[in-house]
C-alpha cells in the first residue's frame, strides 16, 4: 500500500493506493507543517485518523509533499518522524511545490508553478528540475497574496477603522474579533497562519466590493512582482497554480495576468488527484 499526501498548513489530503493505482481509502488530517509543529503534535494528528492509525504498518511507501519542507533540515526532521510512525515504509518527503508541478505540468514541459493557499510559493520547472530564486521565510515576512496575508490585512483594516462600516458589521457576525480571542489564536495556539487564512473566505465572499478588490489586486501585484517576475522567461512559459486562493480568485488572477502580459496556465484547488496519476505512471 502506498500513501500519497499533499499537505498545506491548514489541512493534509491523504490517499492510499495499491500497485495498480486503485484507491484503497482517502482521508484528511490537519496540516503537517514541520516549521510550526513539533513531533508529538504531528503524531497526534496522524493518530486522530483511524484509517491512518489502522494501516500505519501496512504502508510500503509514503510520498509526502508538504508546506514547510523547503529545506533539507525540515525534510529530514519530518522524514524521521514518519519513519518511526510508518515503520515498514520507504519515506520520501518533498516540498509542496513538487506536488503542484506533478499535478499541473505535462511531463517534460517548462512552466512556472505557484502555490496560493494558506501560504504562497513560486518556482520554475525546466522540465526536469525545480528551481527557486527566493527562499521562503514563512508567513510572518513573506507569503505574498496568500490566505494568511489577506487575513492579516483584513484584521488590521478592521482594528484601524479602515474597513467600510457595512463590511465591519458583516465581519463581526462571521468572526470572533475580540482582541483576547485573536491574540490567543495567534500566540498561544498552533497554526496561527491557518487561523489568519480563515479570513480569506470573507475576502472572497465580498470580492466584488471596492474595498476587497483593492486588497486582492494589491496582493496579486505583489506576488507577480516579487515572485513570478524573478524569472527572466516568465512571459514565455505558462504559470500554473494550485491552492484555494488561486482557485477561487481565478478571474482576478486572469485580470492581473492580462495586465502584465503573462500566460495563466492550469489552476487547481488541490493537486492530489494529479499526484495519483503521476505515481501510477512512474512507480
Amino acid at each position: 500500500m502506498k500513501l500519497i499526501v499533499d499537505s498545506g498548513s491548514t489541512k493534509a489530503d491523504w490517499i492510499a493506493i495499491d500497485d495498480n493505482g486503485k484507491v484503497l481509502f482517502t482521508t484528511q488530517t490537519l496540516g503537517l507543517n514541520p516549521e510550526i509543529l513539533d513531533g508529538p503534535e504531528i503524531v497526534s494528528r496522524l493518530n486522530d485518523r483511524f484509517d491512518i492509525l489502522q494501516n500505519k504498518k501496512n504502508a510500503s511507501h509514503l510520498f509526502f509533499y508538504g508546506a514547510g519542507c523547503g529545506t533539507d533540515r525540515m525534510k529530514e526532521y519530518l522524514k524521521q518522524v514518519f519513519q518511526e510512525y510508518f515503520s515498514n515504509a520507504i519515506v520520501d518527503v518533498q516540498e509542496d511545490t513538487y506536488a503542484a508541478v506533478y499535478a499541473t505540468t505535462p511531463k517534460g514541459q517548462e512552466a512556472i508553478v505557484s502555490i496560493l493557499g494558506t501560504g504562497s510559493n513560486c518556482s520554475y520547472f525546466d522540465g526536469k528540475v525545480l528551481h527557486q530564486k527566493v527562499q521562503s521565510l514563512g508567513y510572518i515576512v513573506m507569503d505574498d497574496c496568500s490566505g494568511n496575508v489577506f487575513g492579516k490585512e483584513l484584521i488590521r483594516k478592521y482594528y484601524f477603522n479602515k474597513m467600510p462600516k457595512e463590511l465591519a458589521v458583516e465581519l463581526e457576525k462571521e468572526y470572533d474579533v475580540d482582541p483576547d480571542f485573536i491574540k490567543n489564536k495567534l500566540y498561544k495556539e498552533p497554526n496561527p497562519n491557518a487561523y489568519l487564512a480563515t479570513y480569506a473566505k470573507f475576502l472572497i465572499k465580498h470580492k466584488d466590493t471596492e474595498f476587497c478588490r483593492k486588497i486582492i489586486f494589491k496582493g496579486m501585484k505583489s506576488f507577480v512582482k516579487n515572485y513570478i517576475k524573478q524569472f527572466d522567461n516568465c512571459k514565455e512559459v505558462p504559470v500554473h497554480f494550485v491552492g484555494s486562493i488561486a482557485f477561487y480568485l481565478k478571474d482576478e488572477l486572469q485580470e492581473t495576468f492580462d495586465k502584465y502580459e503573462l500566460q495563466l496556465g492550469n489552476v487547481l484547488r488541490r493537486p492530489i488527484d494529479g499526484l495519483i496519476a503521476y505515481h501510477v505512471a512512474n512507480q
